[in-house]
């Protein structure tokens, strides 16, 4: 029902029309219920993010959030399909509604966030952009690129980064960008380009595809601040919160232990949770009556995808990359989740 509420501040008064009892769905949550699963634009092969096995079978930490969102609001993190994007396609995609929610280790920037009617829900990894070069080329810095011919992708941060490293540091380069990312492999696998630059995790994950991975190192410089997350239309301030705190609450139950094993004996059988542990759970509080989804959300993300070290390990870390700044706050890390109450 609809409530009107009179509000003063600084003795001003205010009229308000607020929601009261559950959330009410919008257009893009609507959707989603009435096809019965996600449709999650992701990448068109990225190791430990999102690509596919010999099976057709997707996996990585982008494709885990998709199944967390999908188990959010089904409690069925199998209700997903998956639209695979090229970095020029991925806004178009979600823009016209081809998609539902893109979670593509992609970048928010201010630039995307305000002018593109999207909406970035969280980051699920922060990264930072680096360059690879073969090691025979004996090169140990990215200042000693001047010169350099530089494959990389077109339509992302990274070409733009790439601009600027260079032109402040007083450099030339030739861009050499393809659209997918497998082109950009090939070409700089295939000697076109002297160095190929990306997120250092995308570097982690594009070396594994070369012919000889053991011939190549990534520079010590990190260029860029890339927080990558998924996105969303805006208009739809449900499903947002919904991506919004599948998020946090896959970081926050990592920092309180729960994990896929023992989230079930704490719902079933446990002798004294927490407070914290009970909203978490749905046997306490309106944590799902306020987002409009059941209130087992949490539980059944945690219960069939894993919390953040857990999605972490099981994807990120056979990259043989550092956690680093992606560790929990209480950890050495920035990874910090606002409560759950």
């Amino acid at each position: 029902m609809i409530k009107k509420v009179v509000l003063s501040t600084l003795g001003v008064a205010l009229t308000s029309s607020l929601l009261v009892g559950n959330a009410q769905a919008g257009e893009v949550l609507d959707r989603v219920k009435e096809k019965g699963f996600v449709q999650c634009g992701v990448s068109q092969g990225l190791p430990g993010f999102s690509s596919t096995d010999e099976k057709g079978n997707w996996s990585g930490l982008d494709v885990d959030y998709c199944r967390a969102v999908a188990a959010a609001i089904f409690g069925d993190a199998t209700k997903v399909k998956y639209s695979p994007l090229s970095a020029s396609e991925r806004f178009t995609a979600l823009q016209s509604g081809e998609i539902d929610l893109l979670s593509r280790n992609t970048t928010w920037t201010q630039t995307r966030d305000t002018s593109l009617g999207i909406n970035f829900a969280g980051v699920t990894y922060y990264d930072g952009q680096g360059f690879m070069v073969r090691k025979d080329l004996g090169i140990t810095s990215a200042l000693e690129l001047d010169g350099a011919s530089v494959c990389t992708n077109q339509g992302t941060t990274t070409e733009l980064n790439m601009a600027d490293y260079f032109r402040a540091n007083g450099m030339s380069y030739e861009p050499v960008v393809f659209v997918k990312a497998d082109e950009v492999v090939a070409a700089y696998d295939s000697g076109r380009c002297d160095v190929y630059t990306t997120d250092a995790s995308g570097l982690a994950a594009q070396r594994t595809k070369l012919k000889e991975p053991n011939a190549h190192m990534v520079l010590p410089e990190i260029i860029s601040k890339e927080p990558l997350g998924p996105a969303v239309i805006h208009g739809d301030d449900q499903f947002f919160d919904i991506v919004k705190w599948v998020i946090n609450a896959t970081v926050e139950a990592e920092e309180m232990g729960l994990t896929s094993d023992n989230i079930a004996k704490l719902l079933i059988d446990s002798n004294n949770p927490t407070p914290a542990q009970q909203r978490f759970v749905g046997t306490e509080g309106s944590l799902g009556e306020n987002l409009g989804i059941d209130a087992k959300w949490a539980y059944n993300v945690i219960r069939q995808v894993g919390n953040y070290g857990e999605i972490w390990q099981r994807n990120v870390a056979p990259l043989e990359l550092p956690r680093g700044v992606n560790n929990l706050w209480n950890n050495g890390g920035i990874m910090y989740a606002p409560p759950l109450r």
